[in-house]
């Protein structure tokens, strides 16, 4: 199924906000990238999630290379196909949830935020691939899980929680996205949720 037009404006918006506003507009040569990976099934979030990837790699780096397209991002698309191939083909094992050790204090010893992680991460973990027939009603469940453990995360962070917000808000400002438009609400969800997770030592 090609991206819809909702589809291609969130990756849009999502590579404008990973360049501080740079390149707002995806060249020809990214754009060609981006058909050839829906001919082969790449579902739009999977693009997003190997930005978010090839970004944090990319942000280590001590001289990191100045000119960046999408086809820079390959190898963390072709990793995150295999991923969920992987996953489909192992989905009726018993899944382990890990993860909670690295999780900070004092969020670390509220018992419903764990048992919140753990539902949120077993469904995450057995998610079926998009050609399933239940995919969608999982993928509904999962997202539901997720929120409900960010809601008790976000409570958590107190103060800090104002600062976070005033940061995420002039990185969606400098990328240009109009503010109160169905991008940035989209936008701010997923950056905001990866933005309380990460204050509390937890891989969203």
């Amino acid at each position: 199924m090609p991206y819809t037009r909702e589809e291609l404006d969130w990756i849009e918006a999502e590579w404008a906000y990973h360049l501080h506003g740079r390149s707002a507009f995806l060249s020809r040569e990214d754009f060609a990238q981006l058909q050839k990976w829906d001919g082969e099934g790449v579902q739009a979030d999977a693009v997003i999630g190997a930005m978010e990837t090839y970004f944090q790699r990319r942000a280590k780096r001590a001289k990191a290379r100045g000119f960046v397209a999408l086809s820079h991002l390959e190898r963390d698309v072709t990793k995150a196909m295999k991923l969920r191939e992987a996953l489909r083909r192992n989905e009726t094992e018993v899944v382990t949830v890990a993860g909670w050790d690295t999780v900070a204090e004092p969020l670390h010893s509220d018992p419903k935020a764990r048992l919140a992680f753990e539902a949120w991460r077993r469904l995450q973990i057995s998610a079926p691939l998009p050609d399933n027939p239940g995919y969608l009603d999982h993928f509904d469940l999962e997202r539901s899980s997720f929120r409900a453990f960010v809601e008790l995360a976000e409570a958590a962070l107190g103060n800090r929680g104002s600062e976070l917000q005033k940061d995420l808000q002039a990185r969606l400002q400098e990328s240009k996205i109009p503010e109160g438009s169905v991008i940035w609400k989209r936008a701010w969800e997923h950056h905001w949720s990866r933005a309380i997770c990460e204050a509390w030592g937890v891989q969203p």
